[in-house]
């Protein structure tokens, strides 16, 4: 299986639909319910709704989902009759799969009640017509890459005593966003030191800082406090996330002061300085995070090119 633990929970939505084809004769009795073995529509609506909650136990690579809805509707024409599941779950990964093993459990149970009756029954043309969520419906597009810069906070990385690691991730993971980083230093544990800096890069038209480390319980741990110094609009939800989502996978992430902000038109964030801590708070603010530009330059407007509406 694929591991999705790194994956955020958002509203999944699919649609998937199939076709039966059968004598014209045979379709009339499904809508008169005079077929031999019962009410056809309601045993298929009852057999799609469980395929799509076992999808997991025979399609061998689908993760087991919570489903919070399955609905299952028909349209029947003339020898047709046209089979669609919807699917909502609020999860990790998509509920395309749930969806067309809900529609194909309906058809084969449909098959199944009409085979005594007609031996030209078919369905075909199952398939996914509609899907929502996850990380493709939270693209934000740019004229232009946007500019970040990393600084890592510690004394004992800034003497040279130990190597880099979460500053490294934190950039790469960046670039591999498509944001520019020309900026990438380490600054020891000084606040006026990270204060200043902070103010520079702002001041320079930088889109997003990020900063790593000094964010814990120890007499050296200040980029918090050096942070307040400088942003003019806290802004809670992003370490509120960063927070929430590092406690679902270690009790320590409570432990982390974190802060985040606005200066200008600049957005600043403190994270922890480990390399898992670093990692899995990026996993956390992205794509989100990237929303908040076009609503800091004004929702979007004429005159800021850099944000491309799609």
């Amino acid at each position: 299986m694929i591991d999705v633990s790194p994956k955020f929970n958002t509203l999944r939505y699919a649609k998937a639909e199939g076709i039966l084809t059968a004598n014209l004769e045979t379709i009339k009795r499904v809508a008169e319910k005079t077929v031999p073995k019962g009410d056809v529509l309601q045993v298929a609506r009852a057999a799609g709704i469980t395929a799509a909650k076992n999808a997991a136990s025979w399609i061998i690579f689908c993760h087991t989902l919570p489903l919070d809805w399955v609905d299952i509707s028909f349209d029947i024409g003339k020898d047709t009759i046209k089979i669609s599941a919807e699917v909502k779950a609020i999860w990790k990964t998509g509920v395309e799969m749930e969806a067309m093993a809900a529609v194909t459990g309906a058809l084969l149970n449909v098959y199944d009640m009409l085979k005594p009756l007609d031996d030209n029954i078919s369905f075909s043309c199952v398939k996914l017509v509609k899907k929502k969520g996850g990380k493709s419906s939270f693209k934000e597009y740019f004229a232009e890459p946007l500019k970040s810069a990393v600084l890592v906070i510690s004394d004992s990385t800034y003497a040279g005593n130990r190597e880099d690691t979460s500053g490294k991730i934190i950039k790469l993971f960046l670039e591999d966003k498509e944001l520019s980083v020309p900026v990438y230093e380490i600054l020891p544990d000084d606040s006026d030191q990270i204060s200043n800096r902070l103010r520079q890069l702002a001041d320079e038209n930088i889109d997003l800082v990020i900063t790593t480390g000094g964010t814990g319980f120890g007499p050296r741990d200040i980029t918090p406090e050096a942070t307040a110094k400088v942003i003019e609009k806290e802004t809670p939800g992003l370490v509120e996330t960063i927070r929430r989502y590092g406690k679902e996978r270690t009790p320590y992430a409570m432990l982390s002061r974190e802060l985040a902000g606005i200066r200008g038109k600049t957005i600043i964030i403190n994270l922890p300085g480990s390399s898992k801590g670093a990692q899995e708070s990026m996993e956390a603010l992205f794509p989100g995070l990237l929303h908040a530009f076009p609503m800091l330059w004004g929702g979007g407007h004429d005159e800021e090119k850099r944000w491309i509406k799609k």
